[in-house]
């Protein structure tokens, strides 16, 4: 059953069929009904028609409901780890140390965050009158969620959504639904109403664009590439919708001449092959000072050749296949076309056992141009580019020449180099002699081409939560002052 739609799991109308595909070794995980035109508007009239009571319940309510989620989900783990390896083709040892307890721990954030919806507080601002703030839920969200992470997408866009008081519609990749309908399933057993979280799944040309443009959706949140992005921003103009969207990323890393040199070689691998690489965050363009640059390349080259690829089910590997074999054709055509540009240090499709899933060996391309296409393109596979600079305006000049801006890191041991870094870098995020690590308590988003607006954090309640003033009048008088600058009293 492969829609989730007021509390229960029902086939697809659509007639049509899709095989989620282990990524690993090309075989069936388990066989979807799509979603067509009538699942949408039954999903979004489930949501509808749930909002009204959700969205009155008091804060302390829906705490208690997530913190019921959070124990129920702890009890399932292994059973998420194992699915989400599965359909997306990752490591088991990542599903299990960050995927599923990642997840986890945003739901007991979110339950924690539920109770504490803040606004200013209630005064006086006009000497006849007082004033008070209310936060309220927006209404029906309208989702939409990628393949690259498909469990903790799904928690980034229903927890805090839910949490503040609005009810969902979510559309994850029809390639990885599998974990997004397990997570809707035990959210209801745990005490989530029938109708606050809806899963649909199918063909973004179908459902997601009816999703997109239903008159009852009240907002969109979309996670995927910056071109689709622009799509949802059209859809939402058709009928004023709020929006989010965490788009493309193109991650600078830039080493200075006094970093700890071991540090960055071991952060530049670590966070360009997280996820198999297919992460906007990730690590793709490293930026190296010139006397760094050959033995920061032969460092990060040596690692890559040990990164052990295998079975996505053995503990013991490091690297999992791609999402796809067009995917990773696509990855090693970008790479085939830097060879004639730039130097390019391991990467290939490899044979044997691995040969009937699409993996992709950790690539690294040196001595690549600032124009070059790997350089300013997102690649989304175990890619990365790297470029020397000399001083440090070139260094953060060359982190800034990218349309995107969701995440960089900077690697220094001098403060002030670091406060400056994280000051002049544009991007939603900015690490300092670290790339990657999340916490549940700090926003998730960018800026420039990589959208706007945060998952995660207290902060993204902005995103799903009108402001509402209201004003009271203090004097009680019949005739306000006031009313003669429009009638004379």
């Amino acid at each position: 059953m492969s829609q989730f739609i007021n509390g229960t799991r029902r086939a697809g109308t659509s007639g049509q069929t899709k095989d989620v595909i282990d990524p690993s070794n090309g075989t069936t995980v388990e066989t979807i009904t799509l979603a067509g035109s009538d699942d949408v508007k039954l999903a979004v009239q489930a949501a509808r028609d749930a909002f009204p009571a959700w969205s009155r319940a008091t804060p302390a309510e829906r705490s208690g409901v997530l913190i019921q989620f959070a124990a129920l989900m702890a009890e399932r783990a292994e059973e998420f780890a194992q699915l989400e390896s599965r359909q997306a083709g990752k490591p088991i040892r990542l599903t299990r140390e960050f995927d599923v307890p990642g997840t986890i721990d945003n739901i007991a954030f979110f339950a924690g965050a539920a109770r504490n919806l803040e606004g200013k507080a209630t005064g006086e601002y006009s000497a006849d009158h007082t004033s008070s703030i209310r936060r309220e839920a927006i209404g029906v969200i309208g989702s939409i969620s990628p393949w690259n992470y498909p469990l903790q997408m799904a928690a980034w866009k229903i927890l805090p959504a839910i949490a503040a008081g609005n009810t969902i519609v979510l559309k994850p990749a029809e390639i990885t639904p599998l974990t997004s309908l397990l997570f809707a399933e035990v959210a209801t057993e745990a005490g989530v109403p029938a109708g606050v979280i809806n899963v649909i799944n199918g063909r973004g040309s179908v459902v997601g664009a009816e999703l997109l443009r239903h008159p009852d959706v009240d907002m969109l949140s979309f996670t995927g590439s910056t071109v689709v992005g622009r799509t949802v921003l059209e859809a939402a103009a058709t009928t004023a919708k709020r929006v989010h969207l965490e788009l493309g990323g193109k991650a600078p890393f830039v080493v200075f001449d006094d970093a700890d040199l071991e540090a960055a070689i071991n952060g530049a691998v670590a966070g360009s092959l997280i996820n198999n690489g297919q992460d906007c965050t990730a690590a793709t363009r490293a930026i190296v000072h010139r006397s760094l640059y050959n033995q920061f390349v032969d460092g990060v080259a040596d690692l890559y050749s040990k990164v052990r690829l295998g079975p996505t089910a053995d503990p013991a590997t490091d690297l999992g296949p791609l999402i796809s074999m067009d995917h990773r054709d696509k990855v090693a055509g970008m790479v085939d076309r830097a060879r004639g540009y730039a130097r390019v240090l391991g990467g290939g499709i490899p044979e044997g056992d691995l040969a009937d899933g699409s993996y992709y060996r950790p690539t690294l391309v040196a001595d690549a141009t600032a124009d070059s296409e790997i350089f300013r393109e997102e690649v989304f596979g175990p890619v990365l580019a790297v470029t020397p600079f000399d001083t440090d305006d070139e260094g953060i000049a060359l982190a800034n020449d990218t349309p995107f801006g969701l995440a960089a890191s900077a690697w220094t041991k001098d403060v002030y180099r670091a406060l400056r870094a994280t000051r002049e870098i544009r991007s939603g995020c900015v690490w300092v002699n670290d790339h990657i690590p999340i916490i549940s308590e700090m926003p998730h988003g960018g800026m420039k081409e990589s959208g706007f607006g945060k998952d995660m954090s207290t902060y993204s309640f902005d995103e799903y939560t009108v402001i509402k003033h209201v004003m009271f009048d203090l004097t009680g008088e019949k005739a306000k002052a006031w009313h003669r600058t429009v009638f004379s009293l």
